[in-house]
């Protein structure tokens, strides 16, 4: 992994490497950035350059042995923590845990789907319907990983992604070592969600700001590296705001799912068809929870979408054009201003409760008959 192997970030790329070399680098650092960003693959470049036997002034040589086990993820003094599903705290699901190569399938992960998020690891590991956390058994793992010596006499790193997801008894068990690290000792916190993060964590590490890539940064990626088209780049790239996964996955050409599933719930709330409504709540309730705040908060984004299409702000818009018809009809014949912000703080209120484990067939059962009060029929002159 290497810096030149993100695009664009010049900026960041030159405020890390500079920190590096006037030895201003802080031993517990947190990548953060918005969903899509390059703030993992940020943090591995920066590892990659930390264990280079022959660093060049802008990037790791790319060719010394270190970096080309860092190429695959296997140097021994890189190690990482993830989210991973129950408590981890019982010698049973330790025992179990061992069973699988969860690690290999981080590297697999990281190396692959770089720009991915939490919802991507659940679904390349089959753990829908789990809870996942990072336990105090892991960070019980984390200290005896780090009380041992460097295996080459470099940095001994231990790169934690999605640390949201540390439970609370983990996160206190890991203060004192964040505080204190041994000797050449890094931590690397990888998020998408800083904000979630206990403020006792936080204040133990420096930031670095990974930001959204630029329309233009995604563009020259996308054709430079022979995805699609200059013609295809251009479109993309605007819809993509930012989100290289979100691009990736309109090079693919793959249907947005949720917006259609929105669109036909919409349809049955406004029809008051209930036993189209019964059957999205018994969908909605066995997919896995980060699946259904998903589909909610695609919802929400097509509650944007009518906003400002109605505003006559299309240059704003960020709906593929296939789902424009929808969200014009849906502003035009169904809702005005008033309806469009009941239902954005009906659904907003959903995902709130969601998140702290409400039931989802019953959530989303009430959520749709109170859409249907709201989806009255606009009256006419």
């Amino acid at each position: 992994m290497l810096f030149s192997s993100i695009p664009g970030l010049e900026e960041v790329k030159q405020k890390i490497i500079l920190a590096v070399q006037n030895n201003h680098l802080a031993h517990a650092l947190l990548f953060h950035g918005p969903e899509g960003s390059a703030n993992l693959k940020m943090a591995l470049a920066l590892a990659t350059y930390l264990h280079c036997e022959n660093p060049q002034e802008q990037d790791a040589c790319g060719t010394c042995p270190s970096c080309q086990r860092m190429n695959k993820l296997i140097h021994p003094d890189m190690n990482f923590a993830f989210p991973m599903p129950g408590t981890g705290d019982s010698k049973e699901e330790e025992e179990e845990k061992k069973k699988v190569d969860y690690v290999g399938s981080f590297r697999n992960f990281a190396i692959n789907t770089p720009y991915g998020n939490v919802s991507d690891w659940i679904y390349q590991n089959d753990f829908e319907k789990k809870q996942l956390n990072i336990s105090k058994g892991a960070a019980r793992q984390i200290i005896k990983t780090l009380s041992l010596k460097s295996f080459e006499g470099g940095y001994k790193i231990m790169l934690i992604w999605s640390p949201e997801y540390l439970h609370v008894n983990a996160a206190n068990a890991l203060l004192k070592i964040l505080e204190e690290p041994p000797e050449k000792t890094m931590f690397f916190l990888v998020t998408s969600h800083p904000e979630q993060l206990l403020t006792t964590i936080l204040s133990r590490t420096q930031k670095i700001m990974v930001r959204a890539f630029s329309d233009n940064e995604i563009m020259s990626h996308l054709v430079d590296d022979g995805f699609c088209s200059r013609e295809a780049a251009a479109q993309i790239a605007p819809l993509a705001d930012g989100n290289l996964r979100e691009a990736y996955r309109m090079i693919d050409q793959v249907e947005d799912e949720n917006t259609t599933l929105i669109r036909d719930w919409f349809r049955a709330c406004y029809s008051f068809q209930v036993n189209d409504i019964l059957s999205f709540a018994e969908m909605f309730s066995s997919k896995d929870k980060e699946a259904q705040k998903s589909l909610l908060l695609s919802g929400l984004n097509v509650i944007r979408e009518v906003m400002l299409d109605k505003s006559q702000l299309q240059e704003l818009m960020r709906s593929v054009e296939k789902d424009r018809e929808f969200i014009h009809k849906l502003g035009v014949h169904v809702m005005d201003e008033e309806k469009l912000m009941r239902i954005y703080e009906l659904l907003n209120r959903a995902h709130y409760h969601l998140e702290r484990n409400a039931n989802a067939k019953v959530l989303l059962t009430d959520l749709s008959f109170k859409i249907t009060r709201v989806m009255k029929p606009l009256q006419t002159a």
